[in-house]
């Protein structure tokens, strides 16, 4: 029996010399479904995907991936895995185009090994096009077609992270966990990022959000997880944690009738 929970966290301990950075923190991802992060600066959110994804280690604590422990894999096996992450901070290969940047995310997912790629056989040839097929049309899918051939770090800081998730997406990911990918949108482009994420979820890819815009969490989240000075204070619906009393307060900023 498959579990329903793609992501299982249990118990993750932190501290940095005296500060606490995570708490106890238990958690679960439901497969096939967007998991949101919520709290204000500091709350841990981003060393939680640290965690996750091995780039720190535990003071204690699990993480289980699909069954399997991983809190002590190097983040490279874990990235071979199908867990596959952004960064606040949109990444670009300067020199390279949009359409090459986000092929670059894929190259380490080609079937065929080093030889044949070195010597550029039928197969690998039919699995590049392939690749170039599957990238124009996701750069189509949220309005960036037309730049395709454009080099990436001219591009708008908007674009830059609609084409970071993009290219964390052409991995081929089983949980996609991304970093506040809002964050620095227009509301066009955070409309566009909603419906890219509605239809990620849709093909079957679990998402993992870190996101500060509670109007787009809201509208596409499955389920939230809301986190204070380290610490879970809420788990629930979107719906239910909009009504919890330590949520209204801390992270929609309305004040809880006494």
């Amino acid at each position: 029996m498959i579990a329903s929970n793609l992501l299982d966290v249990h118990d993750l301990n932190l501290a940095f010399g005296g500060l606490r950075a995570t708490v106890d923190v238990s958690f679960g991802v439901r497969r096939g479904e967007i998991t949101a992060l919520i709290g204000p600066n500091g709350a841990g959110k981003t060393t939680l995907f640290n965690l996750i994804t091995s780039l720190i280690r535990p003071d204690s604590g699990r993480v289980i991936y699909d069954g399997q422990r991983i809190d002590g894999l190097a983040p490279v096996r874990i990235a071979q895995m199908g867990l596959i992450r952004t960064f606040q901070t949109a990444r670009v290969f300067p020199g390279m185009t949009v359409l090459d940047n986000l092929m670059v995310g894929r190259h380490r997912r080609l079937q065929q090994g080093l030889l044949a790629q070195l010597a550029w056989s039928p197969a690998v040839r039919a699995e590049e096009r392939e690749l170039r097929k599957c990238a124009t049309e996701l750069l189509d899918l949220v309005g960036l077609g037309h730049l395709r051939n454009q080099e990436a770090q001219d591009l708008p800081m908007g674009a830059q992270k609609l084409l970071d998730v993009l290219r964390a997406l052409m991995a081929k990911p089983r949980l996609l966990l991304l970093d506040e990918p809002a964050a620095g949108l227009n509301d066009s482009e955070t409309t566009e990022l909603a419906e890219l994420l509605l239809a990620i979820r849709d093909t079957g890819v679990t998402v993992l959000i870190v996101e500060h815009n509670m109007p787009l969490v809201m509208g596409i989240a499955d389920a939230v997880v809301a986190l204070e000075a380290g610490a879970v204070v809420a788990c629930g619906t979107a719906q239910e944690i909009q009504t919890h009393p330590q949520v209204l307060r801390a992270y929609l900023g309305e004040e809880v009738p006494a």
